[in-house]
């Protein structure tokens, strides 16, 4: 439904987008990660027909982005990060307004209620948006982005601000209309991606630093298996480091040493056996399960950056 192909973006000398190339299938959430400054917001933008690219295209079900600019568009749905609507609308007002955009007049108060139902803004729908909540205020993007049946879904940053639950009940959406739409979600939240997304592309200096599905990406980088261990006593690193199929070792805190190994091998065994032989004394011994957090730190390589 969405294939990006070879898209490259330079701004001056700066290039935002290197050569990026993927695709998502119907029916499943893809996870757009990324540093400040990877070129997340330039790629959609692309995607959706805001900017035109320096090299390489997009096709939105076949059709070239480039070629087939307001075919494409009406295919797809868009909610910015700065969600921007017209504070002064009641919700039905403003939702006839982008609906008459799309879709001949006598359409629109179906699609119209449609979409209100499906956003649950019912109890809402004869306010002003100024006095709407932001939760609320998202719903309403959400349903102008919906209201047209666009084959994919572009979401970026749908939940900045909201406080828990309403961050609950826009993931649910979001995974209910991923059940029908291509949707391409970008976000900052990790743990929202790993409740959200089926799949996770990483952008990092303009190029995609990583492409699989979510679970597969959390269960080890590049099929890594962590341990976690802490001794009484700090330990000579080169020792574990020469246990057969450990990968790396790095040094957490303290005694405390993190331990990879290939995927399938468990170093539990291994270790303990090494501490018995040293009469090292163990005070912590586990296998780390890890988070997508982890995995966009050590492939993007900022540690504590958003």
């Amino acid at each position: 439904m969405l294939q990006v192909d070879n898209l490259t973006k330079v701004y001056g000398t700066q290039k935002a987008l290197d050569g990026v190339s993927f695709s998502v299938q119907a029916a499943q959430v893809a996870g757009l990660l990324g540093p400040n400054g990877a070129g997340k917001s330039t790629l959609m933008k692309i995607v959706c027909g805001y900017l035109a690219p320096t090299s390489g295209t997009a096709f939105v079900c076949g059709l070239d982005v480039r070629e087939h600019s307001l075919e494409t568009r009406a295919m797809i749905g868009y909610l910015p990060e700065h969600n921007p609507l017209y504070l002064d609308m009641y919700v039905r007002e403003y939702l006839d307004f982008v609906g008459k955009i799309h879709m001949p007049a006598e359409k629109v108060a179906r699609c119209r209620e449609e979409v209100i139902a499906r956003t649950g803004l019912g109890a809402e729908a004869c306010k002003k948006i100024k006095a709407l909540s932001k939760g609320y205020r998202q719903r309403v993007g959400l349903a102008q982005a919906l209201i047209h049946d666009p084959a994919v879904l572009i979401l970026d940053e749908p939940t900045s601000g909201l406080d828990p639950n309403q961050l609950e009940e826009i993931r649910s959406l979001i995974r209910e209309i991923g059940r029908q739409k291509t949707v391409v979600l970008s976000t900052h939240i990790m743990q929202e991606a790993e409740a959200v997304c089926d799949r996770v592309l990483l952008l990092d200096k303009g190029r995609i630093a990583a492409d699989a599905p979510t679970k597969e990406l959390m269960r080890g980088l590049h099929g890594q298996v962590l341990v976690e261990v802490e001794f009484r006593n700090g330990v000579p690193e080169e020792c574990l480091s020469a246990l057969e199929g450990v990968r790396e070792v790095r040094r957490l805190s303290g005694c405390k040493y993190e331990v990879a190994s290939a995927a399938g091998v468990d170093l539990r065994p291994a270790l303990f056996r090494l501490a018995v032989d040293r009469g090292w004394e163990i005070l912590t011994l586990q296998r780390e399960e890890r988070s997508l957090e982890s995995v966009f730190h050590q492939l993007t390589d900022r540690k504590g950056e958003d």
